[in-house]
This record gives C-alpha cells, sequence and structure tokens, in this order.
C-alpha cells in the first residue's frame, strides 16, 4: 500500500502509510510525512544548506534505529547531495533545502534529521555555536535556572543567545555565529564558557562526562561544536513516546515553572504556532564573531 502525496512541486510516494511509528500514541507514518511537510517553512531554514544525518526506524521507536549518514544509491536523482571527505574517501550526506526531500527521508523511516552545525561551501566553518543543557535527573528547575544564568553569560560577552527546548530532557542554547572561526575555535570557546557557568553553579551544572561523576547536575554538553557533528534542528520530532518536537522559546518563557522540555509534541505544536509569533525571528540578523566575545571572556576568566 502507498499513496502520493505533493511537496514543492514534486511527487513524493509514501510507502506503508499506515505503519506505526510511535505505538504508544498510534502515530503513523503518514502522520509523520503530514507534519514534517506542514512545519517545513519553519525546519527547513535550519536544515537548508547543511549536510544532513539521518536517524531511522524502519520498524518504528519500538524496532532498532540507526543513524545513516552516507545517501543509499536508491535515492532520486532530484535528491541534493554533498560529498564530504573523510579519511580514506569520502561521504555522500543528504542535503535538504525542501519540504519533498524532508518528506522523501520521513518516508525513509527518518524521525529526525541531524543537520551540520556549518554549511555546503564552509564546512570548517560553523554558523553556530550549541550548548546542550542535559539534565541527571527529572527535575527541570535546575535546567532553567542553569539557561537563565548561560544566557546571563552570554549578555556579558555581548553574544546573542536563542534557547529551545530539546524535545528530549533538557535546553538547547545557541549562539548565531559570523562564520569566521574555525570548528576548533568555536568548540575553545565553548568549553571555556561551560567552564565559568559551571564555575557560577558548581552545585547544578557540571562539565563531567561521566555520567558516574555528574551526580544531580546538569551536565553542560559541548560536544555538538565539533567538525562534522550534528545537532537536533527545532522543529524536529524526537524518538519518544509522545512524538516531543523540539522548540524555539522566547527567553522569558524559560521562567515558567510549568515548562517541559517534552511540553510540545507533533500533535499540539500547531496549536503554538498559530497563537505566537516565531522567538528566533531575528536569528540570521544576530550572527556575531567571536573575536571580541573571546577577549571579554579572557579577562573575566
Amino acid at each position: 500500500m502507498s499513496e502520493t502525496i505533493f511537496a514543492a512541486n514534486r511527487e513524493v510516494t509514501v510507502t506503508h502509510p499506515d505503519k506505526v511509528m510511535f505505538p504508544a500514541d498510534g502515530i503513523t507514518k503518514a502522520d509523520l510525512v503530514a507534519y514534517y511537510i506542514r512545519v517545513a517553512p519553519s525546519i527547513i531554514p535550519h536544515l537548508r544548506d547543511r549536510p544532513l544525518m539521518m536517524q531511522r526506524f524502519p520498524e518504528g521507536i519500538a524496532g532498532g534505529g540507526f543513524y545513516q549518514k552516507d545517501v543509499p544509491n536508491y535515492f532520486p536523482e532530484w535528491i541534493r547531495r554533498i560529498d564530504v571527505p573523510k579519511k580514506g574517501g569520502t561521504v555522500t550526506h543528504v542535503v535538504c533545502d525542501d519540504a519533498a526531500t524532508l518528506a522523501y527521508i520521513v518516508n525513509q523511516n527518518c524521525i529526525t534529521p541531524h543537520p551540520w552545525l556549518s554549511r555546503v561551501g564552509k564546512l570548517d566553518r560553523p554558523d553556530r555555536m550549541m550548548f546542550d543543557l542535559d539534565p541527571s535527573t527529572d527535575d527541570f528547575v535546575i535546567v532553567r535556572e542553569g539557561a537563565l544564568v548561560l544566557k546571563e553569560l552570554l549578555d556579558e560577552l555581548k553574544l546573542p543567545s536563542f534557547v529551545k527546548t530539546t524535545g528530549s530532557r533538557g535546553l538547547h542554547i545557541v549562539v548565531p555565529l559570523a562564520e569566521s572561526g574555525t570548528y576548533d575555535d568555536v568548540r575553545g570557546m565553548s568549553e571555556d564558557i561551560a567552564a565559568v557557568l559551571v564555575g557560577r553553579l558548581p552545585k547544578t551544572m557540571t562539565v563531567e562526562g561521566r555520567k558516574a561523576q555528574r551526580e544531580k547536575r546538569v551536565y553542560v554538553d559541548v560536544m555538538r561544536n565539533g567538525y562534522a557533528q550534528t545537532a537536533v534542528p527545532a522543529f524536529a520530532v524526537r524518538v519518544r513516546d509522545g512524538a516531543p518536537v523540539s522548540v524555539p522559546l522566547a527567553w522569558r518563557e524559560v521562567r515558567n515553572r510549568k515548562l517541559r522540555s517534552d511540553t510540545y509534541t507533533l500533535t499540539n505544536i500547531f496549536r503554538r504556532l498559530g497563537q505566537k509569533e516565531d522567538p528566533w525571528e531575528a536569528f540570521g540578523r544576530s550572527r556575531r564573531s567571536l573575536k571580541e566575545a573571546r577577549r571579554r571572556l579572557e579577562k573575566m576568566m
């Protein structure tokens, strides 16, 4: 069984549309494809011009999943690709620039697309820096508090910051960059900022990579800020019961005690989008170089 849909002026065949992808919620592949087509105007700006890794679940989230970087040979010619050098050869990634490509990869059971932090043409120059506040417990209060202190720190460095739910357990804080630094520059800067944050909140924040050593503290993860690393984009569906979605927030919303990382889901996100303006509307206009911020950080440290 299959059905044909239209996206970005292309026909895309959805195979096995009744396949249940989220058993606890009864969400099918057709539901997932319909979600991504509807949210395409919001998510495509976070995917466009970036190599993509696909998180695929052929039997839905109840079955085993896997991450796939390389484009299978059977993908149609109209799917954009980028060859990325690697040791001993290259990896050919999907580049998702439109709703048709998005619908096609979702039909391939890709529940969550994971883009790079840099774009085609400047693969070694990330245009965003990311902090992932990953809690060790279900205490979301300390995640919110940590995010607000991190915003204060970034404000002191005169770096604009934007926040979103991860759709899983924590929050992502993202800084738009002017593509003037390498991944090593961005990674080093993020590590130093994380260290300052932990210095301000030593009882609730940590940069300890080993889970056993974190105790109940929130892990300030900056590992995404490395070459060829990927991150969950805004509006992506996560592989968890309820089909939670990573959603951009206004900073004032982080103070809301009712906020959870999985507050917004595939089934309720459009109510929010219909009622609120995009809190990340200024993201693309807010890019900054890290040079001045680095000098301020060195004085601070």
